[in-house]
């Protein structure tokens, strides 16, 4: 059955010569305005023919690298600096990035949880369906950046992933490296179905997300690598003119085959790190200890590797739950080359 138009309207022309700044306007009636809208920031630059390219920011509203990078390229990025289009939204999940949370304040949606969205479904299935059937049409190439929220802390990587469409995982996975963030991955995610990264790649689109560190915060080294990395992802994709310009040490490339990289506790109570990021790893290493908060004299749970790489993201806080990442170590690998 066909679903009806999505109910988003943009106040911007995607097909319009220049820059314009506007809103994916999201009608909604809540007990503070009976006829309101949810209002996410876009930004369309365009200059003649050439590739179009999607760059995205506050897919979860805790994670600030993106959101502040893209914000601010919306304030400089000239239609004369490019060739073809490029289009900004640094919060795609507006709501959530608004209230300093992963999920929506309005419905409690997970968007990197949330595809291929409903259009009649809450604000955050509605956010995701107009992505899905509107936006990602529209566009060559994606740029999705993430990092850890308020609850990791993540190595400053770009990933692509493993598809059936080699060509397509391989453009991809150049687009990663030409990123020149320290670290290159490819990267397992623990369930794809639902993601916005799964909703391009099903459509052919050439995907590239970033993990750029976390903890709730931004700081210089973090924001300095997400600008290097979306200038160098415009020069790579031919949207802009320029070098790309790579980290001083040669870049890392880190490879996630399987959920094994995956380190989830199976207690609460109180985490101790016993490694730092960027570690070496070897596996039946301890890696953590979970201490019981009820009590004291108990002997902590140890966490041990179950293989041998580098901690490549690690969680933030002290106090863990059962099911909580704690760790994430991935294979440290020669090439990535498909």
């Amino acid at each position: 059955m066909s679903k009806r138009p999505s109910p988003i309207s943009a106040t911007v022309d995607f097909d319009a010569e220049g820059v314009q700044h506007g809103f994916l306007k999201l009608p909604i009636s809540t007990d503070e305005s009976a006829w309101g809208a949810v209002m996410i920031p876009v930004t369309v630059v365009k200059n003649g023919d050439g590739p179009t390219a999607l760059l995205t920011g506050g897919n979860h509203g805790d994670e600030y690298e993106g959101i502040t990078a893209l914000m601010k390229l919306s304030t400089t990025l000239k239609a004369e600096d490019v060739s073809g289009r490029v289009i900004i939204v640094p919060m795609m999940n507006t709501p959530a990035a608004m209230a300093g949370k992963r999920t929506s304040p309005m419905d409690g949606g997970n968007l990197n949880r949330s595809f291929p969205g409903d259009p009649n479904g809450g604000p955050t299935a509605q956010i995701a369906d107009y992505f899905n059937r509107v936006m990602i049409p529209l566009v060559d190439v994606v740029l999705d950046l993430h990092s850890g929220g308020r609850t990791l802390d993540i190595l400053p990587f770009a990933a692509s992933h493993v598809l059936d469409d080699k060509h397509q995982q391989q453009h991809a996975l150049d687009g990663a490296k030409a990123f020149g963030a320290p670290y290159a991955m490819v990267m397992f995610e623990l369930d794809a179905e639902r993601l916005f990264d799964t909703a391009c790649e099903r459509q052919g689109k050439i995907f590239v997300a970033t993990e750029l560190g976390g903890v709730g915060t931004s700081t210089p080294q973090s924001i300095a690598i997400t600008q290097r990395g979306i200038d160098n992802f415009l020069v790579h994709f031919g949207l802009t003119q320029g070098e790309i310009v790579m980290p001083d040490a040669p870049q890392v490339y880190l490879d996630m085959p399987d959920a094994s990289c995956y380190v989830q506790s199976e207690h609460s109570g109180l985490l101790e790190l016993t490694v730092a990021l960027g570690d070496r790893i070897e596996k039946g290493q301890v890696i953590a200890y979970v201490y019981d908060m009820t009590r004291s004299g108990a002997e902590p749970v140890a966490y041990y590797a179950e293989r041998d790489g580098m901690l490549m993201a690690r969680r933030g806080p002290a106090l863990i739950n059962m099911g909580d990442t704690l760790a994430v170590i991935a294979a440290i690998v020669e090439s990535l080359d498909v």
